[in-house]
């Protein structure tokens, strides 16, 4: 039996389908949470966001004017995609508004620890914690082209900026992360190794 297509699951989610909307959400959800994570990070905030993305498409759906279940698949999915972005925009902008409050407010002291220590041993954890340390905009480009499996053409019409300007946000940022992990993630020993084989 063939899946309903997008149009059609879509016009029953403007007239009230539940299952309708559940089945828009299995479709898309994974892709939109792992754009939200990389641009987020882990924890709660990306959830939320997906889930003000579903709730949009619940209130308002768009209207899909393209023909062939695989252009109506991908005509909503860049259209959930660009909401999420925008909810994680404004995610970000709150953030760094809330952080620069409690910076004002706090009262400034030292503080060391072995945080650094504990996320090193998760490569993971040690490649996100780089990755979100990105300027928002080279973090953005990234994750839709490494997570999302983006391309550039794609990223430049999300993000409204050139197919050059992504190349270039690209480059930039695969080499300060290329560089900012090198001596992180290179193993142990390996220098020595090699100064003792030669």
């Amino acid at each position: 039996m063939d899946e309903p297509s997008t149009t059609l699951l879509v016009e029953r989610v403007r007239g009230g389908d539940e299952q309708a909307f559940a089945e828009l959400v299995r479709r898309h959800e994974t892709a939109l949470l792992r754009y939200a994570r990389g641009l987020l990070g882990p924890g709660g905030a990306h959830e939320d966001v997906v889930q003000d993305a579903f709730l949009k498409l619940a209130r308002t759906p768009p209207r899909l004017a393209v023909e062939g279940p695989k252009a109506e698949h991908a005509r909503l999915g860049r259209w959930l995609l660009q909401v999420t972005r925008n909810h994680c925009m404004d995610w970000m902008r709150a953030e760094r508004r809330r952080k620069r409050r409690e910076v004002e407010r706090a009262v400034p002291e030292a503080t060391a620890g072995g945080l650094d220590t504990l996320e090193a041993k998760d490569s993971r954890q040690v490649v996100e914690s780089y990755l979100f340390a990105l300027p928002d905009t080279w973090r953005e480009v990234l994750v839709l082209r490494l997570l999302g499996d983006k391309s550039y053409q794609e990223i430049a019409e999300l993000t409204g900026k050139s197919v050059g300007t992504v190349g270039w946000l690209i480059s930039r940022g695969l080499q300060r992360l290329s560089a900012e992990l090198g001596p992180v993630l290179e193993p142990e020993g390996r220098g020595a190794l090699a100064r003792r084989g030669s």
